[in-house]
């Protein structure tokens, strides 16, 4: 058959989206060193290194803590690190498709979450 320029698939995002099946569908999107993903249109995870990091709001991030995980840390061309609001998916949810999803169902909500204006937050349905 016709040889297909795209660059071949990353097989981690196959794993990716197993792993988070039981959420529903979710896209992946290349971007700068690694890939964002979303569902609903709304990036709740990145992809960096071949791990899984969650966006996280404060109560995500101290349980994500307390599992173990660290923060995504992004270097910058001149040398500084940015800490940023993505926290490892915890490694024995690695193999876990129902954990994965439910901590990646709390990553989405926190997504959502730090859209919305703070002033009109709906209240949780």
């Amino acid at each position: 058959g016709m040889k297909s320029m795209a660059k071949p698939r990353d097989p981690f995002f196959d794993y990716v989206e197993e792993i988070l099946a039981p959420m529903g569908p979710v896209t992946i999107k290349r971007m700068f060193g690694g890939a964002g993903v979303y569902a609903h249109g709304v990036m709740f995870a990145l992809l960096a290194d071949g791990e899984i990091y969650l966006k996280a709001d404060l109560a995500l991030k101290a349980e994500l803590e307390r599992e173990g995980s660290g923060p995504f840390i992004f270097r910058k061309k001149d040398g500084s690190e940015a800490v940023m609001s993505y926290y490892r998916l915890p490694s024995d949810a690695s193999d876990d498709p129902e954990a994965a999803s439910a901590w990646g169902r709390r990553a989405l909500d926190a997504a959502l979450k730090a859209r919305q204006p703070k002033s009109k937050r709906a209240p949780n349905a």
